[in-house]
């Protein structure tokens, strides 16, 4: 929109040039009771928040396009602007209306991005993560990442091939780089998993000095950040990034955690999307996910940690037998659990609590809140303590229970206190004396002037003295001219005015009343926050001590979770081995066991290790193929967080990755068929599995012709077992790559049992050691209610093909004297010959036996013996199959 700024009026006026400051935000513009958006900001804010869109006069023409929200609910308009991608900086007025000298001054005081909202309704189990990503000329990047609500920040060297599946790891709200080509790089994953990508990067992002003001130069050193530049300029870009959007110098930072990308497993995006680690495939909730299985935390803190722990399992079985065994310690003692549970629910967000002090936005309930969950923590340590739980004991040890923050909480701060910092009745009147008087006066004004008046009365002996009020002169002391000429007045008395009959005089203690009892309230208010704001300041002061003791709390909801979850569900303790061991016997799936209930889930076992690596699984569609294998992998997974898992026995190795490709999908956005899709996945799998990899594919090769797709099985089968060696789940309907058993001592056929009565078939759901020899598709398109006409035909034609079918699954050889590239091929090439050869003598076939059909059905007729309608009736029949021809 077009303005002619010399004709604005001076507000907008200043409200342009605020704008054009911060061109790249939605500029919410403070006015009275109100934050106002105009011109283009407003055409775009009424349709985001779904407010009425008016206009105001300006100086122009046309009235500007304008819209609004009420300053006391701001919070939830700006969440909603951000969310949809929008940054937007607030400009506050920073002087009061009543005393500024013309326009009141208005001042930017913040700008909130998809990385920085720190007030938003999003779930308590959720990290809302800032990351930087730098990048120089060598193949390692710097990567760090920091949740405003809670002060969580982390950092770590990565390559470059890897930076996809941290950022999927992470799932962070906003990213920030010094580079362009890893912002284009992060624009399809940044659609998928909503990501904002902030391409406004400066050098003033990069300056190292901030290291110092947040950290000294031991911290640094100690934690081998110094001299690392990599690291060095992706933290320095989160620390200044925050310094500069919330412009503040408190914040909640008060620690790096140097991530070893060794120490955790590494899931690419399709694992996590495909065993529904947090959320469902369909639909993105939590219910149906393995988190919502897990989750019996009491805090919001044990569910961020938890949350946590499920996207990045560990690989160190060290730390991963340390969970396990203090998982068992809390298992088998139901009284300290009981006990555990009952006092975790009494503590709020310790971490959300500290950063809305660090950054000012903390209410007088909140203090509360911290009080009475720091009210908790000694009760944690003795029950703790008396118990017999050496490791637990161990966790606890250096707990500390912030006593001094607890008393001085409870010194000052009322137990039910206004949640506005300025409206007052907040701090206790026995914690100032100063407080204690003003509202001694707010309450007993009338009593003190009748006080002041009966001692004057003596004084001056002036028996009809009264003390008066009006808003023009304030507090008065009249005496009648008759009373006067008696009255002993000294040099106190301040004549203020002459009437008929009386006079009126002032005194300096009457006026230090009256200042005190008019301005008592305003005094009492900003004496109340001026102490609230030192309350707060000294807990500030404290902060780090708040937040590890937030963490340790949170390490142990997350245990009491397991152990909680492991009592209800009849789950075990894994044993983790490194020797490459799978064993698990009458493993479940952990979600689909709750939803159709454990009395009626199926167990089955799984055994792969060096020697029999690759399970080749067949049977029927809806028979438990994919939950089988999805289970599997599940159990591996939570293994390696350190919960107990759902089993009877279980051997777990310590694995590197998980890799899943699992169902059909497309990304026609980016022109890629399902087929395509698939084989971007496998190519992934095949480019980064390794030996101590376990590796789930589903169906592959579906989506294409059905020799192409057998040959890539196969293939990928061979690949895998010989140049990959890792432990594989391979479910398919290509049974001819049950053939391999025959040829690879580590390749085992299983298959889903199946259970044959009549025309009935029933999926046993129970993997057995051989190999299914059909599929049992048409019978599944029966139970879909496929009309019958079809089921018929497709019977019918499937007899034919098995009848005719000339592929010989042991013609596939390896040959020495051609290219890998070359044998497949040489192998398509005869498929595809062989395949219109097949088509071509079916056909053929097929034509021959329905004509001498027709011929035998014409003399086997007994012409002679017929009547004339039978003859009518046949000839009919005969002449409907001619047609079919």
């Amino acid at each position: 929109m077009k303005i002619d700024k010399q004709k604005l009026s001076p507000m907008m006026k200043k409200y342009l040039e605020t704008k054009e400051e911060y061109s790249d935000c939605i500029l919410f513009y403070r006015l009275g009771d109100f934050y106002e958006m105009f011109f283009d900001d407003a055409l775009l804010a009424s349709k985001v928040l779904n407010i009425a869109l008016t206009g105001k006069s300006c100086g122009l023409e046309e009235r500007a396009p304008m819209c609004g929200v009420p300053f006391h609910s701001v919070d939830s308009y700006i969440a909603k602007m951000v969310e949809d991608g929008y940054k937007v900086a607030i400009a506050e007025q920073v002087e009061d209306p009543a005393t500024a000298n013309g326009l009141v001054r208005r001042e930017v005081i913040k700008i909130v991005t998809p990385g920085t909202l720190l007030e938003t309704d999003e779930g308590e189990s959720s990290n809302s993560y800032l990351m930087s990503i730098y990048s120089n000329e060598s193949d390692d990047i710097g990567v760090a990442y920091y949740d405003i609500k809670t002060g969580e920040l982390n950092a770590s060297k990565i390559s470059k091939i890897n930076l996809k599946d941290e950022v999927s790891k992470i799932c962070p709200k906003e990213i920030i780089s010094n580079s362009q080509a890893i912002i284009s790089d992060l624009e399809m994953i940044s659609k998928l998993a909503r990501i904002y990508l902030n391409d406004v990067v400066d050098d003033a992002l990069m300056d190292e000095g901030i290291l110092l003001e947040r950290f000294d130069d031991e911290y640094l050193a100690t934690n081998n950040i110094k001299d690392d530049e990599i690291l060095t300029k992706s933290i320095s870009m989160v620390l200044n990034y925050i310094k500069i959007t919330q412009m503040i110098e408190t914040s909640n930072i008060n620690s790096v955690n140097i991530q070893r990308n060794s120490d955790f497993m590494k899931l690419d995006l399709f694992t996590r999307v495909n065993l529904e680690l947090t959320e469902t495939i369909r639909g993105r909730n939590k219910v149906g996910s393995l988190l919502k299985v897990l989750d019996f935390t009491s805090t919001p803190m044990g569910a961020r940690m938890l949350k946590k722990h499920i996207e990045q399992p560990l690989t160190n079985i060290r730390i991963i037998e340390d969970r396990l065994s203090i998982v068992d310690e809390l298992f088998n003692n139901f009284v300290l659990r009981t006990d555990l549970k009952s006092y975790f629910s009494k503590i709020y967000d310790l971490e959300r609590i500290c950063s809305k002090i660090a950054y000012e936005r903390v209410t007088p309930k909140d203090l509360v809140y911290l009080k009475n969950s720091i009210e908790v923590i000694p009760k944690v340590i003795e029950i703790i303590n008396l118990s017999d739980s050496n490791r637990l004991k161990q966790k606890i040890s250096k707990l500390d229970p912030l006593i001094d923050i607890w008393e001085l909480i409870e010194r000052s701060i009322l137990e039910e206190p206004s949640n506005n910092i300025k409206d007052g009745n907040i701090i206790k009147s026995e914690y100032s004396s100063e407080l204690a008087e003003l509202r001694e006066i707010s309450s007993n004004g009338a009593y003190l002037v009748q006080e002041i008046e009966k001692k004057e009365k003596e004084l001056t002996g002036a028996k009809t003295l009264k003390v008066g009020y009006n808003k023009v002169f304030g507090y008065y002391i009249e005496i009648t001219k008759v009373a006067l000429t008696q009255a002993k007045l000294d040099d106190r008395y301040i004549r203020k005015q002459t009437l008929v009959n009386a006079e009126r005089f002032i005194t300096s203690e009457l006026k230090e009343i009256e200042d005190k009892i008019v301005n008592a309230e305003d005094k009492i208010k900003n004496l109340e926050y001026e102490i609230f704001v030192s309350v707060r300041d000294s807990i500030y002061k404290n902060i780090k001590r708040i937040q590890d003791v937030a963490n340790v709390i949170a390490e142990l909801d997350v245990y009491l979770s397991h152990s909680i979850v492991a009592g209800k569900y009849d789950y075990v303790k894994p044993m983790m081995n490194k020797v490459g061991r799978l064993s698990i016997e009458d493993g479940r799936h952990p979600v689909i066991e709750q939803i159709i209930g454990t009395e009626n889930f199926i167990t089955n076992n799984t055994n792969i290790d060096n020697e029999n690596s690759i399970n080749i699984i067949t049977g029927p569609n809806m028979s438990g193929k994919s939950t089988y294998m999805r289970q599997t992998a599940l159990i591996c997974l939570m293994a390696h967080i350190g919960t107990f898992v759902p089993a009877r026995l279980a051997e777990i190795p310590i694995m590197d990755r998980i890799f899943t490709r699992v169902g059909a999908s497309d990304d026609l956005a980016q022109g890629q068929s399902t087929f395509m899709v698939e084989m971007n996945e496998v190519s992934l799998i095949l480019s980064n599995a390794t030996k101590d990899s376990l590796i789930i594919l589903d169906e592959i090769g579906r989506g294409t012709s059905t020799y192409d797709g057998i040959s890539l099985a196969w293939s990928i089968v061979e690949y895998i077992h010989d140049n990959i060696k890792a432990k594989t789940l391979f479910a398919t309907h290509y049974h001819e790559l049950t053939e391999l058993e025959n040829k690879y001592e580590n390749i085992k056929n299983y298959s889903i049992q199946v259970k044959e009565d009549g025309d009935d078939v029933i999926f046993l759901r129970k993997i057995i050691p051989s190999a299914a020899d059909r599929s049992y598709g048409i019978y599944v398109a029966k139970l879909a209610k496929l009309p019958d006409e079809v089921i018929d035909r497709a019977g019918n034609i499937l007899l034919e093909l098995e009848k005719n079918h000339m592929y010989n699954s042991n013609s596939i050889e390896k040959s020495s004297d051609m290219t890998s590239s070359e044998n497949n091929i040489k192998q398509v090439d005869n498929i595809e010959l062989q395949n219109n050869t097949i088509q071509e003598d079916s056909i053929t076939q097929e034509l021959n036996n329905k004509y001498k059909e027709f011929i035998d059905d014409i003399i086997s007729f007994d012409l002679m013996n017929s009547t004339p309608i039978d003859m009518v009736n046949k000839l009919y029949e005969l002449q409907k199959k001619a047609k079919s021809f």
